[in-house]
């Protein structure tokens, strides 16, 4: 399967640079897969399209990943914390310039951390041992000291170019994190940006209707959403993500009855992950997912799917596709369809863009 079936133009200008005023003012495209048949609504309106169900979210927490340091030559740095390596003190991350940091190199933050490169994989990852110096118990909190949110590169990109003075930290603050977000799992290097349209309100609607919502913990990498850089599909290695599921969710994930449905592809993985590894002792389950889902994979577990629109060549592109047909291929060619109606209608892309409802 050639990783070009998966690539489709879209307009510069329809990539969100910002969020909608509210949250749950996005607009909403409800596709039914089993009549084909397409409506156009607000997400706010979810109530109106969503049956009684099981609703399963990712509760990651993003923290500040993004670390701006120093050489002790004076050069700048950028550190992107993605995942902890197996020793304390210790974090895979992305290095910018790369190539100036050779395994040895240091970096830091005065009266804040040293850091050191330790390794250097063929994949563009570091692994970075780090050293407190403020009290910091982990490299997380160094992060949430002297970090910043790590916000998708075409936004940056754009708002650098613009001739806008605006200072969007306030905002980004707020609305680049999911309103449920668990503070004590501070775990996430980019938003599981599906759950970025609910609200409270919302969320009280949807239980009064018969709803019920359950927390998955997927550690969102940025991985996610690179673009494919093979040229067959079956050729690309899939990221791993650690995800945890609380015996309440592993439980509700196993029963018959309502309808399950997966904000976002996140949770989607690791219920589908959980589907092929899960075994019959009880309680909170825990693993990497490693799988990877595109034409013509099938779903053990997910019925219904809430997502945003997803770049050109990505590993969630695939996944959608998959998930419009399963068991078939023809969902590549749908999917397509389907976004090229959404460019007609002026709908707004990627991670502060608007939604789909998949049925």
């Amino acid at each position: 399967m050639q990783t070009d079936d998966f690539d489709y133009p879209l307009p510069s200008e329809l990539i969100a640079q910002a969020p909608a005023d509210r949250r749950d003012h996005s607009r909403l495209m409800v596709v039914n897969r089993a009549t084909r048949e397409v409506q156009h609504a607000h997400f706010r309106d979810l109530p109106d399209f969503l049956p009684q169900s099981q609703v399963f979210r990712n509760n990651a927490c993003v923290f500040r990943a993004r670390l701006p340091a120093k050489r002790p030559t004076g050069g700048a740095v950028e550190c992107l914390l993605l995942h902890p390596a197996q020793l304390s003190w210790e974090f895979w991350c992305l290095l910018r310039p790369g190539r100036r940091l050779p395994e040895g190199a240091t970096f830091g933050v005065d009266g804040v951390f040293t850091a050191e490169v330790l390794e250097k994989r063929l994949d563009g990852e570091n692994r970075v041992r780090f050293t407190p110096l403020a009290g910091q118990d982990s490299v997380t909190a160094i992060a949430e000291s002297a970090g910043n949110l790590p916000l998708p590169p075409y936004i940056e990109q754009a708002r650098r170019e613009s001739d806008s003075a605006r200072d969007w930290s306030a905002l980004d603050l707020e609305r680049y994190q999911t309103v449920y977000a668990d503070p004590r799992q501070k775990v996430a290097a980019a938003a599981p940006t599906a759950g970025l349209h609910f609200t409270p309100e919302l969320m009280a609607k949807l239980a009064t209707a018969g709803t019920h919502f359950h927390n998955v913990t997927l550690h969102v990498g940025l991985d996610t959403f690179r673009p494919i850089s093979v040229d067959r599909i079956e050729d690309h290695v899939i990221h791993r993500e650690f995800y945890e599921l609380p015996a309440t969710t592993r439980a509700a994930a196993d029963a018959p009855g309502l309808p399950r449905v997966a904000v976002g592809t996140t949770s989607l993985r690791a219920l589908e992950d959980y589907a092929r590894k899960r075994t019959a002792a009880q309680g909170p389950f825990s693993a990497e997912a490693d799988i990877f889902v595109y034409p013509p994979a099938d779903f053990a577990v997910v019925n219904h799917l809430i997502t945003n629109f997803h770049l050109p060549r990505s590993t969630l592109l695939c996944l959608v596709s998959a998930f419009l047909t399963p068991n078939q291929l023809e969902g590549i060619k749908w999917l397509k369809e389907l976004y090229q109606e959404a460019i007609s209608l002026r709908y707004r892309f990627y991670s502060y863009g608007d939604a789909m409802l998949l049925l």
